[in-house]
């Protein structure tokens, strides 16, 4: 499975930039410019954390995060704006890793932003809760709800908190789902 996971990010970061050759005009100077992206962050997240949202911890190590947040809106909403996002999750252990995809609603001012999503997550880890150390998750695609903030220094860089959570949302069972909770790095294309 983390071979899958490896490609499949390798395929994304490669549709994320536009190839089109185009004049280059003074607005379209910049390589930027031609990025799809909003954004892109890397993260490390502490695996399965205990007492939040699933209650218990039974997986170890930590994840090394990569995300990247498309730049055209879906929606403008309550002054806030709403955007797919694409990620992966390594774990340290070799217990759960994912990849994952949704959309994010983002409220941001000049230095701060806040953000939270849902979306859909495919995961390695047990279906079935018959190890002592493995979280039995019930199904392999599950729902992924993110919450995160932080800090935009110099219009391109974003420190962030981040939390997130995925479960099957009861719809199978067992149900024992995954919290991790981290920090993260950001660089702003727009």
């Amino acid at each position: 499975m983390r071979r899958q996971i490896y490609l499949v990010f390798a395929i994304i970061l490669f549709l994320a930039f536009d190839g089109q050759a185009e004049p280059l005009t003074e607005s379209k100077r910049h390589p930027w410019n031609r990025v799809r992206l909003h954004e892109i962050s890397l993260g490390i997240l502490a695996h399965d954390v205990d007492d939040l949202w699933s209650g218990t911890r039974k997986e170890g190590g930590f994840d090394i995060n990569a995300e990247m947040v498309f730049k055209q809106p879906l929606k403008d909403l309550f002054h806030g704006r709403i955007r797919p996002n694409l990620g992966v999750s390594i774990n340290s252990q070799n217990d759960t890793s994912k990849i994952y995809g949704g959309i994010l609603w983002e409220l941001a001012s000049r230095s701060l932003f806040f953000n939270v999503g849902i979306g859909l997550a495919i995961h390695d880890g047990e279906l079935k809760a018959n190890k002592d150390n493995k979280k039995g998750l019930g199904a392999r695609i599950l729902f992924r709800i993110p919450i995160e903030a932080g800090l935009t220094i110099h219009g391109r860089h974003r420190f962030s908190i981040i939390f997130e959570h995925i479960s099957n949302g009861y719809i199978a069972h067992p149900n024992e789902g995954l919290d991790s909770l981290g920090l993260k790095y950001g660089f702003l294309f727009n």
